[in-house]
């Protein structure tokens, strides 16, 4: 099977609607504005940095495909160096044409020019032929990231645990209360 050439780049701001429209179930929810904005901002941000970098592989002259790239560590409390090679996604029309690995070999150059040994990578616990393709070149899984809103998991959490922003701003209510009295009669404030 002969494969269509693949080139890859660093990513211009003129890729951006095409980031968008690529990464658009992975980046937050709003507007088409929203998006795009945040989109400009990480590209700009990668064109600064030499630990960062998107890179977009095309197709004869279109674009295929793309993935964030960062020079980091493994996780905040691990150190160890690792490149990681967030979101590479391939537009539907163009898999299985080399796309994908034509990125992961920029992660693997990427990690080699920052003198890095490890490369790192995630995809949706759904996407089985993004998991299946990430396998077969050797990436195990190595944690499951999960996500839930901040009241989603308070309202599970046991409510003895839980401590309210109006009980908590209650007690300060208080404690200022009562140091402002303490003040008017002369005693000495704690603290």
């Amino acid at each position: 099977m002969s494969r269509t050439p693949v080139t890859v780049r660093a990513a211009e701001p003129t890729d951006v609607p095409s980031l968008r429209e690529l990464w658009s179930d992975i980046l937050r929810k709003g507007g088409l504005d929203e998006q795009l904005a945040d989109v400009a901002r990480v590209v700009a941000t990668a064109r600064e940095r030499e630990d960062q970098c998107v890179a977009v592989a095309e197709v004869d002259g279109e674009v295929a495909g793309a993935v964030y790239l960062e020079a980091t560590t493994f996780t905040p409390l691990n150190l160890e160096p690792a490149v990681l090679a967030v979101s590479p996604h391939v537009f539907p029309q163009f898999r299985r044409k080399g796309v994908g690995s034509a990125l992961m070999e920029v992660a693997c150059r990427f990690a080699d020019q920052h003198g890095i040994t490890h490369v790192q990578t995630a995809a949706a616990a759904e996407a089985r032929d993004a998991n299946r393709f990430m396998a077969r070149l050797s990436f195990t899984p190595q944690a499951m990231l999960r996500a839930a809103t901040t009241s989603a998991v308070r309202a599970r959490l046991p409510k003895s645990r839980q401590v309210t922003a109006q009980a908590a701003t209650s007690r300060q209510r208080i404690d200022r209360v009562l140091a402002a009295r303490r003040v008017r009669r002369g005693e000495r404030v704690p603290g």
